[in-house]
């Protein structure tokens, strides 16, 4: 893939282009998620998407650049989910609404998919270093909002002064990607909530003196 520089610049997008160019994208998002990144071919995505190759080339390169919109993608889609859910934690309670949240989203799914962003990380992370690079600085991203909750409940003696925030928020992201393997493989989203009930019991260990822990 040549660096950014060295890309042909694409003049601007009309909103028809921009309705087809967006459409592409979602289509090989679901067909990358449900299929794999491998399997899904150029001609899966224009057959989903309802588009054709000369469109297709007027908006990516190649597959390869397309897979890098389709992270980019899945990535404001889970990280909006999570601001939403996250910005304003700064209590347990809060803590356990988020977890909530995330088994009911399991829940609705069955287990089945598992984390958008970590089926792309487990298929990608060993072959493509620009797709590993990407998804690395999305991983980042909502491991500080996990620890800017953290953060706040520690800045509200809900947590002790020596709570290690950005370690927490490590377990706590583990827990995420290995409850949607675990429900995934079990088709159980209990299994998430046992694996977010640990990594917060966890996190409980360090409540501060007298802090609400429910």
């Amino acid at each position: 893939m040549p660096p950014q520089s060295d890309r042909p610049l694409r003049p601007r997008l009309t909103a028809r282009g921009a309705a087809t160019r967006n459409r592409i994208v979602l289509a090989a998002a679901e067909l990358m998620h449900a299929q794999g990144v491998a399997p899904t071919t150029i001609d899966d995505v224009l057959a989903a998407s309802a588009t054709s190759k000369s469109q297709f080339y007027q908006h990516f390169q190649d597959k390869a650049e397309l897979v890098y919109e389709v992270i980019t993608q899945r990535a404001d889609e889970v990280l909006s989910w999570q601001r939403l859910r996250l910005e304003k934690v700064d209590s347990f309670k809060g803590l356990y609404q988020w977890r909530d949240a995330m088994v009911q989203r399991c829940t609705l799914r069955r287990g089945l998919w598992g984390c958008e962003l970590g089926s792309l990380a487990a298929e990608l992370s060993d072959t493509d270093d620009r797709a590993r690079e990407s998804l690395a600085e999305h991983f980042a991203e909502w491991h500080g909002l996990l620890a800017g909750a953290l953060q706040r409940m520690r800045d509200s003696a809900v947590l002790r002064d020596d709570a290690d925030i950005r370690g927490l928020a490590t377990g706590l992201l583990a827990a995420v990607e290995g409850g949607y393997l675990l429900s995934q493989t079990g088709r159980d989203p209990r299994l998430m909530q046992s694996a977010l009930n640990m990594a917060i019991g966890h996190v409980a260990s360090f409540a501060a003196v007298g802090a609400p822990v429910t």
